[in-house]
């Protein structure tokens, strides 16, 4: 990890849900949730930043990383406080156990009012990129989600996401196979970038069985404070 100093402040932390087991938060867009190439500070070390101080915790701060969001995505981004929590979350995730909604704006309307993709997806790691093929191909994984429109805007629709696969970039690249791209998702086929370098996909709610308490809870995530954001869901 870089040298630059740590925050944890409610500025750039929005907790939705912690206890002695979990700690979940709203990921802004341009946060990456794990360090990378670029040196900057992950989420996660925000995250033991932010126990440390309200617990004073002395020494080293246990945050287990249980799943991602690309980095201009924003949303619910579930963490693990203990080991045995992180085992299980990881299991949840695998096993498919938990029930990710996701909002998406998007250029153009999908064919149908509410709907299913099954796509093949290919990553290519140099480009960093998903492709979806309508059939198999050597090295594809089959990705589906479900769709229905959300809201018409006047440029623009929002659509309302259900995940049934977890895959690369699959929102993104599933979308822009129907021609239509996520607003400001240069790299899938829109046609200008947001400001922010943000691109308007939120990843709105997730329900899950707590890995220790065996409870179902369900955390929703408020969108970004942008007016095409607001247009959509008044926070």
């Amino acid at each position: 990890m870089n040298t630059k100093t740590i925050h944890s402040t409610k500025e750039n932390l929005q907790v939705l849900f912690e206890d002695n087991h979990l700690l979940i938060v709203n990921k802004r867009p341009g946060d990456i949730v794990q360090g990378d190439k670029t040196g900057d500070i992950p989420l996660v070390e925000v995250g033991k930043a932010y126990i440390a101080d309200k617990y004073d915790k002395p020494g080293a701060v246990y945050l287990g990383v249980a799943h991602r969001l690309d980095r201009p995505t924003s949303g619910v981004i579930i963490f693990a406080r203990t080991s045995k929590a992180l085992t299980r979350l990881n299991k949840l995730f695998a096993d498919r156990e938990t029930k990710k909604i996701y909002w998406a704006v998007v250029k153009n309307d999908p064919p149908n009012k509410k709907g299913t993709l099954v796509h093949f997806l290919k990553r290519n790691p140099k480009q960093n990129k998903s492709y979806a093929n309508i059939k198999e191909v050597p090295g594809s994984k089959r990705a589906v989600l479900h769709y229905e429109i959300l809201k018409k805007l006047d440029n623009f629709t929002a659509l309302q996401i259900e995940l049934e696969t977890g895959r690369h970039h699959q929102i993104r690249a599933q979308l822009s196979s129907i021609n239509c791209p996520i607003k400001g998702d240069l790299k899938y086929g829109s046609d200008r970038s947001n400001k922010d370098g943000s691109i308007h996909l939120h990843a709105r709610k997730i329900t899950f069985v707590h890995p220790v308490k065996k409870e179902e809870i369900t955390i929703t995530a408020p969108v970004p404070s942008d007016n095409v954001w607001k247009s959509i869901s008044k926070q």
